[in-house]
């Protein structure tokens, strides 16, 4: 995949890691840089998530005036002067009290006037807008776009970039892929892009198509066709619409190899012991989907019955051994035991030992 710039680039799990030490454990302000639709918005949600017990408020600074971020001004018949009320948004004492974590993420920053960037500039630094001040447990994130994407944007003032630790993200197939089932994203779009990584990020700035290709595009697909009974010509006009016409023609022809996989569970049960389709993307999904299927069943038999479950655990072990190649083989065995941790147990399943004996050496290198 294309990288538009000379910056240092991290991946998203990168970046999880750095905003949790820099902007949550040390209180100091983050900003994310990166093009459009590759998950900046939805790793700060997903970063609350993971926390536990966090408040994530979302302001769309391109969206805002300067008093929706300092406040306004009246008169206060109090203390016959004249006085400051806060934006309600800014989370108050009381409110931040009920969490351990609070997230002020300041999305679009880049794209909002400059007199918007200039009021966040006390907020940024001091943690304090006129008479509020920011709770202790409250973190700032920013986000926004590059110059170079050629969205609306204005130049950050120096000043104000000088208030951040600064972060630009690239779009890593790796960390979109443990995002991805994570999140129970349609098996033919993992299965797919598995084959087709470089179709996971299409974005030219120069071009110019209404649709392409970015993990957020790609979440849309999942989205449109999960569950639906549609047409060819409905497919092609949705993915088109979605992610471009060309890579629509190619996901339309992996998704007819896909139509004649197996069913997961008639491989899990054992009645389903041959693959008769070639096509290597179909196999990513069957792959992807026995994954799925195997989390299902954990999750509402195998922790009760978990005799049965091993037994549905060894026939997908003798099937992929029999019938697919080693890195989808690893990519499976990593989503089911690394991402979904499920607790298989090597005792109770009878082909345990010819799959680590062929397969063990890549499963740890994988996982190290």
């Amino acid at each position: 995949m294309r990288e538009l710039t000379e910056n240092r680039t991290i991946t998203s799990a990168e970046a999880r890691d750095h905003i949790i030490r820099t902007a949550i454990n040390k209180k100091r302000p983050v900003f994310l840089w990166g093009p459009p639709g590759i998950g900046k918005s939805e790793l700060v949600a997903d970063i609350g998530k993971q926390l536990g017990n966090t408040l994530v408020i979302d302001l769309r600074l391109a969206l805002m005036d300067p008093t929706d971020v300092r406040g306004v001004g009246f008169y206060n018949p109090s203390v016959n002067a004249l006085d400051w009320a806060p934006p309600v948004d800014l989370p108050s004492t009381e409110v931040a009290a009920q969490y351990e974590h609070v997230v002020l993420f300041l999305d679009e920053m880049n794209s909002a006037p400059q007199s918007v960037q200039a009021a966040a500039y006390q907020l940024v630094l001091n943690r304090r807008v006129g008479n509020y001040i920011l709770p202790d447990n409250v973190s700032i994130i920013a986000a926004g776009n590059r110059e170079t994407d050629k969205g609306v944007t204005y130049r950050m003032p120096s000043p104000l970039a000088n208030r951040f630790v600064h972060f630009e993200m690239r779009v890593d197939f790796d960390s979109w892929l443990e995002w991805a089932v994570q999140n129970n994203i349609m098996a033919n779009v993992v299965g797919y892009l598995s084959q087709y990584k470089v179709d996971l990020f299409d974005f030219d700035p120069t071009s110019a198509s209404r649709s392409f290709a970015t993990p957020r595009t790609w979440t849309f697909v999942s989205e449109q066709l999960e569950g639906e009974n549609l047409t060819e010509k409905q497919i092609t006009d949705i993915v088109a619409g979605t992610v471009g016409e060309g890579i629509a023609h190619k996901f339309l022809g992996h998704m007819k190899w896909a139509d004649k996989l197996p069913k997961s569970m008639d491989v899990l049960t054992g009645s389903e012991t041959k693959l008769k389709v070639e096509e290597i993307s179909a196999q990513y999904t069957l792959m992807v989907n026995l994954c799925y299927e195997l989390k299902e069943l954990y999750d509402s038999v195998g922790k009760e019955d978990n005799s049965k479950w091993h037994g549905y655990v060894d026939n997908m072990l003798r099937f992929i051994m029999d019938n697919l190649g080693t890195e989808l083989i690893i990519m499976g065995m990593r989503t089911a035991v690394m991402t979904y941790r499920l607790p298989i147990v090597a005792t109770k399943l009878s082909n345990w030992n010819e799959f680590h004996e062929r397969y063990g050496k890549y499963i740890t290198a994988a996982a190290s």
